[in-house]
């Protein structure tokens, strides 16, 4: 009999399994994950950048969370000798209708309390030489790092603590009663005080195994990228990302330096055809006919239509992808954009087509589900997992004693 268990061993799982243990040292932990090892899905294909915090609406759980993680995230790196740079963005204006929207994105910074830059032309050609725009909101604090590696060290400090976990457990039953939560997977079963799900592109479907209703569905939408050769990686000095359309939910393609020194490019935004599919051709029956068959995903194409159709056409024609790269970096040609893995971002939807922009939990007596974990969620592991160690001791306190 455990105290809490939690499912999945992305950074959200095991930030809160890492802070409950800490929390309550005496309590019996445990950490259920489906793979081999942590950071397989969302955590270990994103691009590792460590966000500041700049999109998001002012107030919402989202801003909030991102505006502590930076400093978190930064803290446990130091602690733990995990490698990072904080090398800053820049979100280049290419036109007029961008240069306007750089203005109303300046000031959203402002009221999430972002120490930022509006930087002229000139001035962003003195800072990126190979970056062309009529300006730039610089932000500073914006970072780089191996989520992977974050991982592995909370998974490592969280075992030190007492703290178990399991790989290969595919959950295939959730039963709760008055007493506890029952666990069953395809080789083992057990019982739980407490349970809290953090599965990601899974989470619609756990919460259909534990019975609980649901007005939404995890609609995975695939973001591909290319790598630059080496000769290139030095290309620029900071993040550069595009002025982002804010009709639309996802950020553009932009040019990211990783930690290894390498440098990406992307993501677009394409609907998955498999939840867990990152290379180049992917396909799951179940994972199709499951997005297809909710009614939430046909007013939400259709309210996008014209950019989707776009995003799509250049998924399959790279000089599409580039062409959205050269209108701030004109020295990147075709031969540049190389093979890279895809990463997956799970989406909540809700019935009506609306995308879930903030964070959205289900929970009953014995549960607590996490059903969108929107990015920056990475960034935002820390305080995600405070958060929720808070919620596990607001119910210990009103129900499960």
């Amino acid at each position: 009999m455990y105290d809490i268990a939690i499912i999945g061993a992305g950074i959200v799982g095991l930030s809160t399994a890492w802070q409950l243990q800490q929390r309550y040292p005496q309590k019996r932990i445990i950490v259920l994950e489906k793979e081999a090892s942590v950071a397989c899905h969302q955590t270990g294909h994103n691009s590792g950048v460590i966000h500041a915090g700049v999109y998001y609406e002012p107030g919402s759980l989202k801003a909030t969370f991102c505006r502590q993680g930076v400093e978190a995230t930064i803290s446990f790196c130091q602690e733990h000798g995990i490698a990072y740079d904080q090398c800053g963005k820049l979100l280049v204006a290419t036109d007029a209708l961008e240069l306007e929207r750089m203005q109303a994105l300046y000031q959203r910074c402002h009221d999430n309390g972002l120490d930022v830059e509006l930087l002229s032309a000139e001035q962003l050609q003195q800072r990126e030489p190979n970056v062309q725009g009529l300006g730039a909101i610089w932000v500073p604090t914006t970072g780089i790092v191996d989520y992977r590696q974050v991982c592995e060290k909370m998974a490592e400090q969280f075992i030190a603590l007492g703290g178990e976990i399991r790989f290969g457990q595919t959950v295939e039953q959730l039963d709760e009663t008055h007493e506890f939560v029952e666990i069953v997977t395809q080789n083992a079963a057990l019982q739980t005080d407490y349970l809290i799900c953090c599965s990601g592109l899974q989470a619609d479907r756990l919460v259909d195994v534990m019975g609980l209703p649901r007005e939404f569905a995890i609609v995975p939408f695939r973001g591909e990228y290319y790598q630059l050769p080496s000769d290139k990686n030095n290309i620029v000095n900071h993040l550069i990302y595009p002025i982002p359309d804010p009709a639309m939910p996802f950020l553009g393609v932009h040019l990211t330096r990783m930690i290894d020194g390498s440098v990406t490019v992307g993501p677009n935004a394409v609907l998955g055809w498999k939840r867990e599919g990152y290379g180049r051709l992917n396909f799951s029956w179940r994972d199709t006919r499951e997005a297809l068959g909710f009614k939430g995903l046909w007013p939400l194409l259709f309210k996008h239509l014209r950019a989707g159709l776009g995003e799509l056409k250049d998924s399959w024609c790279k000089r599409g992808y580039l062409k959205r790269v050269q209108k701030y970096c004109e020295q990147i040609q075709l031969e540049d954009l190389q093979p890279y893995p895809a990463g997956i971002r799970a989406q909540a939807v809700m019935r009506d087509g609306s995308l879930v922009h903030d964070f959205l939990f289900v929970d009953s007596a014995r549960s607590l589900h996490v059903c969108n974990a929107p990015s920056p969620a990475a960034t935002s592991a820390i305080p995600i997992g405070n958060y929720l160690a808070e919620k596990y001791s607001d119910k210990l306190k009103s129900v499960l004693n």
